[in-house]
């Protein structure tokens, strides 16, 4: 009896201790986000905007979609759709300005900025949305949808109304907002390799 379970114990599977996946989707929509920012706030040529499809697609993209599966896994709805749903955008984004994606090719010219305004108003409502979820976690997490709601909301008026000055600015939160979701990604990174240096987040509950 004592044999048996001895090997039961040798034969009993090991729980897995998971990564903690939010570091990843951060810094995916981070650096994503500065870089396009960057473009946006006038400081690059608006013709370098052709180069954020590889980020779009790989990092903002496909790595923050991977990063919203394991926070399902790990039972973070607001992480899993924040992460998912902004890989998403990412990758939609990315794919409108793929060369032969077609999707540019059938549309006026007058009317991509409309139509941009139309998707920035709808992603501006959804970060509303996000950011009232936000309110009992933490003042970096606030801070960075927060500053995204409003990114969102001068790229829309930028693109609606149109105006130059708001698509700016809406740059410039941008950047803003990449450097907060960098703060936050870097935190959850010192805490998870026990770093002497830590980065406080400010929890609110």
């Amino acid at each position: 009896m004592a044999q048996i379970a001895a090997d039961s114990e040798r034969t009993a599977p090991v729980a897995v201790a998971s990564a903690n996946p939010a570091p990843l989707g951060l810094c995916g929509f981070a650096l994503t986000t500065f870089v396009l920012s960057s473009i946006n706030a006038g400081w690059f040529p608006a013709g370098a905007t052709t180069i954020i499809i590889g980020l779009a697609l790989f990092y903002g993209g496909i790595a923050q979609l991977l990063a919203g599966m394991w926070e399902f896994k790990a039972g973070n709805t607001f992480g899993a759709t924040a992460f998912t749903s902004y890989g998403a955008f990412w990758l939609s984004l990315g794919v409108v300005f793929v060369p032969g994606s077609g999707i540019l090719a059938g549309m006026p010219a007058s009317a991509l900025p409309q139509a941009l305004g139309l998707f920035l108003l709808a992603w501006t409502i959804f970060t509303g949305l996000m950011f009232l979820g936000t309110f009992k976690s933490n003042i970096a997490l606030i801070a960075v949808f927060g500053f995204l709601f409003v990114t969102f909301l001068l790229l829309t008026i930028g693109e609606l109304g149109p105006s130059t000055g708001a698509h700016q600015w809406g740059g410039y939160f941008g950047v803003i907002t990449a450097i907060l979701a960098w703060y936050t990604a870097l935190s959850g990174i010192l805490t998870s390799t026990k770093s002497p240096f830590q980065l406080p987040v400010f929890p609110l509950s």
